[in-house]
């Protein structure tokens, strides 16, 4: 019989597979994306305050955008991307460069002047006990914002024994352990919402200001609105310019934070006591869960020693107490 024909095999290519060379590696959009989120980080105060102030929201909300490292690195985790986790790195960088002084305890020992500003909410369902709890402080002035009219005289009354000098103007009141000269009114709103005194001390005279800045929100339409606030801002910053003395404290409640650009000219030439005396962030606001730190303390002629927050007291807003060398 004949045989089978033979069927030849091809020779097997002796050039070794080599990669796609359109391949892309994974991840590359997460790394944008973490790329993207360090740069504004960095970049926070140039992000500009035009439709919807989100320069002014971002800012106020900083602290918290360390939480996108954790949510990058999970991604990544997901995508098994080893380009998007190190990327994610960036962002965890930047955070620590703005933020890791923060984290540690800067507050010393000393001082002659213990301040303490609270705003103690039109709400507040107990003025009596927060005046109380804000007389066992035994700070040497309070600033008090937000002062209902019909709690001011429950407010006079629980803070009589401890502080013999006291000035209420609208909603904004000083009380203090050393004589109050020079009372006025600063004119930042159409209403009183900011007071200018001289606290006589037994080491000089100190400028106390306490400031109530106009609220802002977050709509939908309007985005972040802080149009009034800027505005008793720059007002309440030439009275700051214009002040004689050369020791200055301004406390109250600013809604927003020093990090936010809009309110940099009133900040500006003051030191932050949280910053350079505190320990953490000092969160005062919401009071049951405090994300952001709008209650403040600064200084001007004076160094801090330490800053603090204090417990809740009724308000929706935590109480700042500061210690400082005059």
């Amino acid at each position: 019989m004949p045989s089978a024909p033979t069927v030849l095999e091809p020779a097997p290519d002796p050039t070794p597979e080599r990669p796609d060379a359109t391949a892309r590696p994974r991840g590359r959009v997460l790394a944008a994306v973490g790329l993207l989120w360090a740069a504004l980080m960095a970049a926070h105060g140039w992000i500009p305050n035009g439709f919807g102030n989100l320069g002014s929201l971002f800012q106020t909300l900083l602290p918290w955008t360390g939480i996108a490292v954790p949510v990058l690195l999970g991604l990544a985790a997901v995508r098994r991307s080893r380009l998007a986790a190190v990327t994610a790195l960036v962002p965890a960088v930047v955070w620590s460069v703005l933020f890791g002084g923060t984290l540690t305890d800067k507050s010393a020992g000393g001082g002659d002047l213990t301040v303490v500003s609270h705003n103690v909410d039109e709400g507040n369902p107990d003025p009596e006990r927060t005046a109380r709890a804000l007389a066992a402080v035994d700070a040497d002035v309070l600033a008090l914002e937000e002062l209902p009219a019909d709690s001011v005289e429950v407010y006079e009354r629980a803070l009589a024994g401890a502080y013999p000098h006291h000035a209420v103007l609208g909603g904004v009141g000083l009380w203090s352990r050393h004589p109050l000269k020079d009372v006025a009114a600063v004119p930042i709103m159409p209403w009183t919402r900011a007071i200018r005194a001289t606290a006589d001390t037994p080491r000089g005279p100190v400028a106390v200001y306490a400031a109530h800045l106009a609220s802002v929100r977050v709509h939908p339409a309007a985005g972040f609105t802080t149009g009034r606030r800027d505005a008793a801002a720059r007002v309440l910053a030439a009275a700051l310019r214009a002040e004689p003395l050369p020791r200055i404290v301004l406390m109250g409640d600013f809604n927003g934070t020093s990090r936010d650009a809009a309110l940099g000219p009133l900040f500006s030439g003051l030191r932050s006591v949280q910053g350079e005396a505190g320990d953490g962030f000092g969160f005062t606001w919401p009071a049951a869960f405090p994300v952001v730190r709008i209650d403040d303390i600064h200084v001007k002629g004076i160094t801090p020693r330490s800053s603090r927050t204090l417990p809740a007291t009724g308000s929706d807003h935590l109480p700042v107490a500061a210690s400082l060398a005059l």
